[in-house]
């Protein structure tokens, strides 16, 4: 995005704010995200990769797919194996994960990828974009309705404590420059929020911050209506598959994360101030697993598994991968180190190696979150 392009939001931000007074957090970062022609996501400049301001587990190894693959095929046998397989993949982005998955099942599981349908859908607005998809896909219920790392992506309502009474965090002009100012909440949704998850914002300290993503809950609601529903009590007829960083409600909400999640990306680099360069910086928040899982039940789904993405890859053998990789293209490590060529072999060993252990780091994308529910 240009210089002038953020100035364009900014005077969009400004332009509402002077028409309607402050804005939630939650509306300031759907506009900084999502603005038709301004938004973070929605511009032509690259955000996602090594060359971008973040990146995902797809970029770090196409093992991640081969996973994702092999969880799809046992879903697959789980349903039946049935004649068409549909998936839907949410926020894919630049559609690289689709890709690994079935240049994967092409050459590992020929007659799965014979009956794969695999379909992405670039969500862009929240509520507004989830019902088009909903709108698009209705003449196919896909078997499993897939995303990783889009939750976290939601606007958020953030909360403050001020001496027991819980403020909600709002976006003002000041001489022409955008900042915070407190205020009571816009819904009472927010306090029942943290009263549903028994977080006793009560009794912490003046300050304490957290976000709240009312927008996760509309989201569950949506997908649980895009999984088919099946005529026979108790079969097993679709799957979501969700991936993301986050807690559950317990392991997030506590009164030592006194400022909560959010965290602003630009350049591989992590920044905590979200009001600047609008439109120019992804903005994100952990994703609290304990909702998701909640309003699945409520939309009629159970839950199947909640694991670490480093228990779910080491559960679909990324490591037996890694090895056998390692016995069939780097044979030359063991027999001719030594030589130019076994050295180039050895760095291109260790280079995979290292990527696999970044899927699975716990200090880093292994303590990402699996959520899978089941219909």
């Amino acid at each position: 995005m240009t210089t002038s392009s953020s100035s364009s939001l900014l005077a969009l931000l400004i332009e509402r704010i002077q028409r309607e007074g402050p804005i939630s957090f939650a509306d300031y970062m759907r506009m900084a995200l999502y603005e038709p022609g301004y938004g973070y996501y929605v511009t032509n400049a690259t955000r996602i990769g090594w060359e971008g301001d973040f990146y995902t587990s797809t970029d770090v190894s196409d093992l991640f797919a081969h996973c994702v693959g092999r969880q799809l095929l046992q879903m697959w046998h789980l349903l039946g194996q049935p004649e068409r397989f549909h998936v839907l993949e949410q926020g894919a982005g630049r559609g690289h994960l689709a890709e690994g998955v079935q240049a994967w099942a092409q050459r590992e599981e020929p007659a799965f990828a014979h009956v794969l349908s695999y379909r992405n859908a670039d969500i862009r607005m929240g509520r507004d974009a989830l019902s088009e998809v909903a709108t698009s896909v209705e003449e196919i219920h896909p078997h499993v309705l897939l995303s990783n790392e889009l939750v976290d992506a939601f606007p958020v309502h953030v909360v403050e404590v001020r001496d027991q009474h819980l403020y909600e965090v709002y976006v003002d002009i000041h001489h022409g420059r955008l900042h915070e100012v407190l205020d009571e909440p816009s819904s009472g949704e927010l306090a029942m929020y943290l009263e549903r998850y028994k977080v006793p914002w009560q009794t912490f300290s003046n300050g304490w911050r957290t976000e709240i993503n009312l927008d996760a809950l509309h989201w569950m609601e949506l997908a649980a209506r895009l999984l088919p529903v099946s005529s026979a009590r108790k079969k097993l007829s679709g799957f979501l598959l969700t991936i993301d960083y986050g807690e559950k409600a317990r392991g997030l909400y506590t009164s030592e994360r006194r400022h909560g999640t959010l965290a602003c990306y630009f350049q591989h680099q992590l920044t905590e101030r979200p009001l600047q360069r609008p439109g120019e910086q992804d903005i994100t928040a952990h994703v609290n697993f304990s909702a998701l899982i909640d309003a699945g039940r409520q939309y009629g789904l159970r839950l199947h598994q909640f694991v670490t993405q480093r228990e779910w890859l080491l559960q679909l053998g990324i490591r037996n991968e890694l090895e056998a990789i390692r016995q069939r293209d780097f044979a030359l490590i063991e027999t001719a180190r030594a030589s130019d060529q076994g050295q180039v072999a050895l760095l291109q060993w260790y280079n995979l190696r290292h990527r696999v252990a970044a899927l699975t780091d716990m200090a880093g994308m292994g303590n990402f979150k699996v959520l899978i529910m089941k219909r």
